[in-house]
């Protein structure tokens, strides 16, 4: 069968057989398949949707593209989670080493940040050499010594996924549902995992700013996974603020390890009761616990007792990193930095944020990237004060922002200050960090 046969059957609205979408991914992946025609079999599948039958046989397929990573081996449980991304998400950094503590194997295969976005990778590299380039081979050491590793993808997990999602983002069909699926879970089903816990979020600074279409990705994840045999679930979470205290990469690396050692500001609470919980999930998934209750009170206890900042300092050391920022966060700042002060211009109730235009602001000053090259300033950020619901006088603080000189402070400041909707009367609805659980 031809490329443009497969063209001509899904941009005339059939399905694909599992055949068929198995000889489009070794198209993709040895090249026989031209760029043009992928590119326009994706905005086939953009405008015409793919069945469920049919987003799991391209899941299935992208994964069989490449190595299947086996920890056999190690004899404990694995699971992982994965969030859409979201401004100030840095759960994954409390999470990995909360839930090693409690016994799991954490293979953790995470992305760089992009656009209003951060990225795992990036927050990691801004503590002085840890190195996310592993081998295999060295993922696998961690792994079992530590109980958590974290790197990029390679060349050989999922090399479809490298190829189609840069085809997608040329093509403008990133926010396809059944592609958004098959590239999430054939990199994570890459890792041998037995539980999966999902982190799909919805709001303004989130990818699905719509609630219904984060809904529905959830619902799509999650029945991928299962069909996979993986134990998944998945938790609808806000992002209509930055989440907790902190944005910009070293921040937050500072503001997780103050959650790992109970020293956290107050700002950072949201971040902790949601890493508490993805945490929680990924123990009582895996088995460890028979409820998720006894689940909870196990990943409490390794916050508490400091076992899950020990973890975090094990990997640091086996990743090259500079462990002492765990005894002492503030190493991972800069000192140099201009404080900027970003004030209210009126009083009144904050009832909305673009929290995508605070993500875009930092981004600008160095912060992320908008283009994958582009490089990172990891010092440079703003830390919220001011969230959705509170009462403000004029010229109260909003946050404060870091960077290195006045132009980048009169430009950030302006787009942080325009970016909270301020009014007389408070919000009519309460906000709600994790809106609904997924299970199937």
């Amino acid at each position: 069968m031809r490329p443009q046969d497969l063209i001509q059957k899904k941009r005339d609205g059939g399905e694909l057989s599992p055949e068929e979408i198995a000889l489009f991914v070794r198209g993709v992946t040895d090249g026989s398949f031209a760029d043009y025609q992928a590119a326009a079999l994706l905005m086939a599948i953009f405008l015409n949707g793919m069945s469920e039958a049919e987003a799991q046989s391209l899941t299935q397929e992208m994964l069989r593209s490449g190595e299947m990573l086996d920890f056999s081996d190690i004899p404990k449980p694995k699971a992982d989670k994965h969030s859409t991304g979201g401004v100030g998400d840095k759960t994954s950094l409390v999470i990995a080493p909360l839930a090693a503590a409690c016994g799991l194997a954490v293979p953790m295969i995470s992305g760089r940040g992009l656009g209003h976005t951060g990225g795992t990778l990036d927050k990691l590299e801004a503590i002085k050499g840890y190195r996310v380039h592993l081998s295999l081979p060295e993922f696998r050491e961690i792994l079992k010594s530590v109980g958590f590793a974290m790197m990029g993808q390679t060349a050989d997990i999922a090399p479809a996924d490298k190829k189609l999602y840069a085809l997608r983002d040329a093509t403008a069909t990133v926010e396809a549902i059944p592609l958004i699926v098959a590239s999430i879970m054939s990199k994570k089903m890459a890792a041998g995992l037995d539980a999966l816990v999902l982190d799909v979020k919805t709001g303004s600074g989130a990818f699905m700013r719509e609630e219904a279409r984060a809904r529905e990705l959830a619902r799509a994840l999650v029945a991928t996974g299962n069909s996979c045999g993986v134990r998944t679930e998945a938790l609808l979470t806000d992002m209509n603020q930055p989440l907790g205290y902190a944005v910009g990469n070293a921040l937050e690396v500072h503001e997780c390890i103050a959650i790992m050692r109970c020293e956290m500001n107050e700002h950072a609470r949201p971040v902790l009761d949601l890493s508490l919980e993805l945490a929680a999930r990924m123990v009582s998934s895996a088995g460890v616990e028979s409820s998720l209750e006894a689940a909870r009170e196990r990943v409490q206890r390794a916050l508490s007792s400091g076992a899950a900042l020990e973890c975090f300092r094990r990997n640091v050391e086996a990743q090259g990193g500079d462990a002492r920022v765990c005894d002492d966060p503030s190493r991972l700042l800069d000192l140099n930095l201009r404080e900027v002060r970003v004030e209210s211009p009126h009083a009144g109730f904050i009832v909305k944020v673009d929290a995508a235009e605070i993500g875009n602001a930092v981004a600008a000053i160095g912060g992320g990237r908008t283009r994958i090259e582009d490089e990172i300033d990891a010092a440079v950020g703003f830390l919220a004060e001011a969230k959705i619901g509170d009462k403000l006088s004029a010229g109260d603080a909003l946050g404060l922002l870091y960077c290195r000189d006045e132009t980048q402070a009169q430009s950030a400041s302006a787009r942080i200050r325009a970016a909270y909707e301020i009014e007389d009367a408070p919000p009519s609805l309460p906000n709600q960090l994790i809106k609904e659980v997924i299970t199937e």
